[in-house]
């Protein structure tokens, strides 16, 4: 029995044999080689993907050394003169139109993520409550339809119910009743498109929380009912924790998109309430840069949303792991 433990200790204590730093090499890389071989059809199917994000996202990056330069296209971009962060000053010198567009783009976005963004958990709860699949089914169609509308769609359809001529007014005309001034009302601009967004993507957010419910074992369900949990406290703390890191990982996405509030949606629709209710920083680029000359301003208006959007990112995900959240990726 000695002899055993002296073995085990001196098994202990001594040193690890040394593996040369280059023998794992070629080991590692035939390992990927044979994952790579592996995974083949894979990777082909998502290289067109990877293809468009270098194309339309990343390269595209490049041209960020406008935001330096007095940028005009006649000269080019490697022609143009350097003018350090000239461009910048009038971010920070609090140009009145860029501080307006700053102010909706907060507004909307505030109201997007307060009211917009629990409509899909709040459906999702609602559709996982019901005890017909065919319904369910047949409730998730329709809500998921909008999604795959564009928004030029989307805006004539609200243009038609709701506008001066609209479905809307025509009958409460001819009801005899005053009509209501919905489309093009500057104040209600803002409302109007959270509408649109919470029509347009409600649908998406909901499929993915009910993926999320699906997931929950129907045992603790039974468990909380025997042990007298009302449907309520089921919700509390059996359904909302089920759903909790999705809801965590999607809020950290909606955040860093927190100054992107659609361009698309917006620019449509400007030209009927002005740019004083209109204007956001996506809308400011444009108008400013590619239809008022300002490349460089815009530009640099672009890079500076762009790093507020991944310090949100950051922040946001750091917070999640302070609550226990695996957030939007972990640390090494």
């Amino acid at each position: 029995m000695a002899t055993l433990q002296e073995d085990a200790v001196v098994a202990t204590t001594d040193p690890a044999p040394t593996i040369p730093p280059g023998d794992h090499t070629p080991g590692h890389w035939a390992m990927g080689w044979r994952r790579f071989k592996r995974d083949r059809f894979l990777v082909l199917i998502g290289l067109p993907g990877m293809v468009l994000l270098l194309v339309f996202q990343y390269l595209p990056l490049l041209g960020t050394i406008i935001a330096f330069k007095d940028y005009q296209p006649y000269i080019g971009i490697l022609d143009s003169p350097w003018v350090g962060l000239e461009n910048f000053r009038v971010i920070f010198n609090g140009d009145p139109l860029l501080m307006n567009a700053l102010k909706n783009t907060l507004i909307i976005s505030l109201i997007q993520i307060v009211i917009a963004f629990p409509v899909p958990i709040a459906l999702a709860l609602l559709l996982n409550s019901l005890l017909s699949e065919n319904i369910k089914r047949v409730v998730q169609s329709v809500l998921y339809l909008p999604h795959f509308l564009s928004w030029v769609v989307i805006v004539a359809i609200f243009q038609h119910l709701l506008g001066s001529a609209g479905l809307v007014n025509t009958g409460l005309r001819d009801l005899g009743l005053p009509t209501l001034q919905l489309i093009g009302n500057p104040d209600l601009f803002i409302p109007l498109i959270s509408a649109q967004v919470i029509w347009k993507d409600a649908g998406w957010g909901t499929i993915i929380f009910l993926a999320a419910l699906s997931r929950v074992d129907a045992s603790l369900y039974e468990a909380a009912s025997v042990d007298g949990a009302s449907r309520m406290r089921q919700m509390w703390h059996v359904t909302l924790p089920a759903i909790r890191g999705v809801a965590v990982l999607l809020l950290i996405l909606r955040l860093g998109d927190a100054l992107t509030v659609g361009f698309e949606q917006i620019i449509l629709q400007q030209p009927a309430v002005g740019l004083v209710a209109s204007e956001v920083l996506d809308t400011y680029v444009y108008n400013n840069g590619i239809i008022g000359g300002a490349w460089g301003v815009a530009t640099a208006v672009g890079l500076v949303k762009a790093a507020v959007g991944i310090i949100l990112i950051l922040g946001a995900n750091r917070l999640a792991h302070a609550m226990g959240e695996s957030g939007l990726y972990t640390r090494g």
